[in-house]
């Protein structure tokens, strides 16, 4: 569609009939988020009456949303053996604009300092040792304990410019980076905390990156369910996939937008989780 009939057709969002707002807005999301920039560029001007304005930040909101529930579910069903896209798609909630690319450099900058840092004579334990002096001492990634549920935390971007996140985000980009090394590190599903596990058929131990690398045992993660009150299960001791790390992130999100009364964006994202549930 040309921009002279993508501006009469913006025009008549204008119209006193409400049946001809509802199809021009109807036509206008037929045409995804290619048309976003186009709907920007009519809304940056200082000509249009507060109304109408108010009603492209609606329909931008709603193309961006269709945008990035099409891009998740895709993830979903076609691309979920590849984490950093999951976290991508995640991201671009917030910031629609994002490119993966960007992401799969910062993570690179990472592998190639750690690659530098291992030998594959290594002991495991001496593995992870030196990745944690990549990670936390080089790159000074860190917990952000202040501002713990804040939806950034779950913004695999903000935390890569940031270096401050909360257990799942820092264990993802430690585990994106581990993974890279070809090291067996896998994410793990406690109560109230999102660890990271190295196995092997001969060796397992846990990592918990957001005490900076601290390594521990299953014994320690036996005390811990049991000051929880919660049984041993399978679960808490075993590598889970990517969808369901993608999904506690976007959990985490929920709790971070009900602490501040976002209603619509917990209700959107709500939605989202129960798409998520089976293939």
């Amino acid at each position: 569609m040309k921009d002279s009939e993508l501006r009469a057709l913006v025009s008549l969002l204008d119209d006193d009939d409400s049946e001809v707002v509802t199809m021009v807005e109807s036509k206008i999301k037929s045409l995804g988020g290619n048309i976003i920039h186009f709907l920007e560029d009519r809304w940056e001007e200082s000509s249009l009456s507060p109304v109408l304005q108010k009603k492209l930040e609606d329909l931008i909101h709603d193309l961006q949303y269709q945008s990035f529930e099409n891009r998740i579910i895709h993830w979903y069903r076609r691309e979920s053996d590849d984490l950093i896209k999951g976290m991508w798609a995640v991201a671009t909630y917030q910031y629609p604009e994002l490119s993966i690319e960007k992401l799969q450099s910062d993570i690179n900058d990472i592998y190639l300092d750690a690659w530098t840092e291992l030998r594959d004579d290594m002991h495991p334990m001496d593995q992870i040792k030196a990745l944690n002096h990549v990670f936390f001492t080089k790159h000074k990634f860190g917990a952000n304990t202040k501002h713990f549920h804040a939806a950034s935390n779950s913004m695999i971007n903000v935390v890569l410019e940031s270096h401050k996140g909360n257990p799942i985000s820092l264990c993802v980009i430690y585990m994106l980076v581990a993974q890279k090394l070809k090291l067996p590190i896998y994410g793990v599903n406690l109560p109230n905390l999102f660890i990271l596990t190295y196995k092997t058929e001969k060796l397992q131990f846990y990592i918990n990156v957001f005490n900076r690398g601290l390594v521990f045992s299953k014994t320690d993660i036996d005390n811990y369910l049991q000051q929880l009150n919660i049984g041993q299960e399978e679960i808490f001791y075993q590598p889970c996939d990517n969808v369901d790390i993608v999904r506690r992130v976007i959990r985490n999100l929920v709790i971070a937008f009900e602490k501040i009364g976002d209603t619509e964006k917990v209700n959107e994202l709500e939605s989202i989780l129960m798409q998520l549930i089976a293939k």
